[in-house]
Parts: C-alpha cells; structure tokens; sequence
C-alpha cells in the first residue's frame, strides 16, 4: 500500500487509556506515611542482584528506572528506601480500578495490574464527553484507592497511550484526530509506545530519529526492513491505529524467574532450578484449566547477555516427568556450563483448555 494510499483514520472511536501512577510505589507510600515525600524502591534489596519493579517519582528525580539493577539504583541514590513488592496488595487494588471501569463501559482491555484501554465511543457522542468521562474515572478512582491515574483520551490506542504519559502525574490530555498527525511527526521515536530499544536503535541508524522521518519512509521500504511490522509503523507514523479494544484478551504465556544471589556454573544446579520455576508455572497454568504445548527457557548470563530457547511440541505437556527432558535439552542448546548465568526463566506458551477427559496429574514424580 503506498503512502497515498493510507487509510482514513477513523475518528469516530473514543479511546481512554488509563494508567496509575507509580502504582507500587504510590501503593507503599499511601500505606505507610513515613514513605511519603522519600525516594522510594520497589524490587530488589540493594545488595542483592534484584532489580527494580517501579519506584516513587522522587526516586525518579535521580535516574532511577524500571528493570534498573537494584545495586544501581542504590549508587544513584544511597538514601533511597528500598522495599518488597506486595503483590497480593497491588491484585486486589487492580480488582477495584477495573470494577471502576466496567462501571463505565463493558470493552476494557488491561494491559497490566495498573493500565487498560477503554472504548467509550458508545456513550460518548464527542470528545468533550469521553474526557469528562476520563475524569470522571479518575476522580473514582482517587476517592476508591487513594491513589491518582494518569488519562489519555484519542481516537486510536496509540494515541491514547501517548496522551496519558503526556502530563504526569496525575494527568489528563486529549489528543484530538486534527491533531494525531503532526503530534505524531514531533515525536522522537524512543516516545513511539511498542518501539523497544533494539528497534529504536535500529531505526536511528536509517537516519529516523522522530516520527516525520518514518512518515517519509515508503511502506515497501519499511516491510523490507521490519517485515510486517513495518507496516505498524508506517501507519502509526501517520495517527493512524485501527487495533480495537479486546475486553477478552486472552494471556498468550504464563512464565516465572530468578536472580541467582551468586552466579551458577553447575548445569545440574540449572536443571533444577527449571524445573522448579516450570513446577510453579504448570500450578498456576492448572488453577486457570489451562495447558500449553510451548516451553522457553531464558537464560542470562553473567554479562548480561540473554538468550531463548523454544520447543513447541503436537501436544500439550501433562505432568513436569514430560517437561523435564525438555529443560535439559534446551539448556543444552545455550553456552550454560561454559559460561556463568545469573538468571533463568520458564515460561509456557501455546495455551489451551485440557480435554473433557481430564487432566493428569501435572506434579506427580516417582
């Protein structure tokens, strides 16, 4: 499809997308006051080899980011404190912040404990209405939680996502359709919602450093460089996201993982280590009614370097005697053993629901 050749956007749709601040952080700091006003940690200890889960916007002020090496953070900002993440806590306020939603339309997509997209677009007749809609969910959701949310209203996904970082926290900002373009050519392309770092880093290398480079960019010349998300991004560029809002968004992996305190150079260490994270992911697959035919396994080494090794099988793994053989091959497949690795991962992927029959019993070892 050439440039000429886009599609109007369609602008009749009105789009939220909710987020809450700082939600772990603003979580602990509304729970115990001493917090509030300090820079605050949640992840990792900052002599353990953790990272951090979010923090505080005064910890923020000094560098500290998600995914950040908690020992890094601590260098940042020695004064910092440092917590536990209590999920079960951060769960049930999400519980609350979607019953809000639902109270205003039934097409809500989570994202995240602490993020959905909203298609208001039938009660709202104008933008004006969805953005007294969008404060509306905020203002509930302060008075319900305690907590404040960030709202970006458009007419596309992307453009909501991008208005609600716009201003936080505790934000509003409506990006109207006359204005999705030209917004969009401004933009530097780290800001692009779904663009990661190796792709960002990819694109500046072909001279593209903001959103009018890309819209200049034929769409054969994308796909040749992207494959099909070329044409994401071609259109993107342009305002234009036609993704509607999918309130049963069904979760395509379940996975966990684990920091080791030190470095792990004994492979039979490794394997069981696996198989204990594919023991904890397969319970919870099973208290879903879920089975799954896919199994990765990630591995970081001491470096940082990460790699992924997948095996999909016709079938889907009954019990952890089958995933087993499994872990080892795939770990086989890695440089573990010859190399130290400091974290390891499982996840299933390929999920479905078990058979009428019922399953096997996921866990039994003899």
């Amino acid at each position: 499809m050439a440039q000429d050749q886009l599609p109007a956007p369609n602008t009749a749709r009105k789009i939220l997308h909710i987020d809450l601040d700082a939600f772990y952080a603003a979580v602990e700091q509304r729970d115990f006051p001493e917090l509030r006003g300090r820079p605050v940690v949640v992840g990792g200890a900052p002599n353990s080899r953790g990272v951090v889960a979010t923090c505080s916007y005064e910890a923020r002020a000094f560098g500290i980011r998600s995914a950040m090496p908690a020992s890094q953070a601590y260098r940042l900002c020695p004064e910092a404190v440092f917590v536990q993440p209590r999920f079960e806590v951060y769960r049930a306020i999400s519980l609350e912040m979607r019953a809000i939603f639902l109270e205003f339309t039934e097409l809500v997509e989570p994202v995240s404990l602490d993020e959905a997209y909203l298609d208001v677009s039938a009660r709202s007749l104008s933008f004006d209405s969805a953005l007294g809609i969008a404060r509306e969910i905020k203002r509930r959701i302060r008075e319900t939680t305690g907590l404040t949310a960030s709202a970006g209203v458009s007419y596309n996904k992307f453009l909501a996502k991008i208005a609600s970082d716009r201003n936080k926290p505790d934000g509003l900002c409506l990006i109207l359709p006359e204005q999705g373009r030209n917004l969009v050519a401004d933009l530097p392309i780290r800001a692009f919602h779904g663009i990661g770092r190796a792709t960002e880093a990819k694109l500046r290398a072909l001279g593209i450093e903001r959103g009018r480079d890309l819209q200049r960019w034929p769409l054969a010349r994308l796909i040749r460089q992207f494959g099909k998300a070329g044409e994401h991004y071609h259109r993107i560029a342009h305002g234009i996201d036609e993704r509607p809002v999918l309130p049963n968004r069904s979760r395509k992996s379940w996975g966990a993982e684990t920091t080791f305190p030190t470095d792990l150079s004994d492979k039979a260490e490794m394997i069981a280590s696996l198989a204990r994270l594919a023991e904890e992911v397969l319970r919870r697959l099973a208290r879903q009614g879920l089975e799954a035919r896919g199994l990765t396994i990630k591995v970081k080494y001491d470096n940082f370097q990460q790699v992924t090794r997948t095996r999909t099988l016709d079938h889907p793994f009954r019990d952890l005697r089958e995933v087993l053989p499994h872990l080892a091959e795939l770990l086989d497949r890695t440089a573990a053993g010859t190399r130290k690795v400091r974290l390891l991962g499982v996840s299933f992927s390929s999920l479905e629901r078990p058979s009428p029959a019922g399953q096997l019993d996921l866990f039994t070892l003899d």
